[in-house]
């Protein structure tokens, strides 16, 4: 399978650049004593989980990311996909538990099962539109 088989969804880019611009403002502070190094820490990790986190869907299994680790779920234990009231996505499982999408929306769900080569049913009452 090759990389450009994968769906990523991602998180605003804003938030790397944000994440950039503190460093930047940071270094001052972090210049002035040792012991406010640590400080450069903050804008480091929140740069690097931009980049990371997310979700990456594949026709296999959809791969959860986050800052450290990922979580790997083949399509066949997906029982259901949904939007939470927040329109975020939810995935739930087939033992029941339901698990956050990072940087998927509820309007993204058509694009996150076209990936897996099947059809979406057609929603009662739209049939005609």
């Amino acid at each position: 399978m090759s990389r450009t088989d994968t769906l990523r969804f991602r998180h605003s880019q804003a938030i790397l650049v944000a994440a950039v611009v503190a460093f930047i403002g940071a270094l001052p502070i972090a210049d002035a004593r040792w012991y406010f190094l640590p400080v450069l820490l903050v804008p480091l990790v929140v740069a690097v989980w931009a980049w990371r986190a997310g979700t990456d869907a594949d026709p296999r299994e959809v791969r959860v990311r986050a800052l450290f680790g990922q979580r790997r779920l083949p399509w066949a234990r997906i029982a259901e996909l949904a939007a939470d009231p927040k329109g975020r996505a939810v995935a739930r499982l087939d033992d029941g538990e339901r698990v956050a999408l990072p940087a998927v929306r509820g309007a993204d769900l058509p694009r996150l099962v076209a990936v897996t080569n099947q059809t979406l049913p057609a929603t009662p009452g739209r049939a005609g539109d």
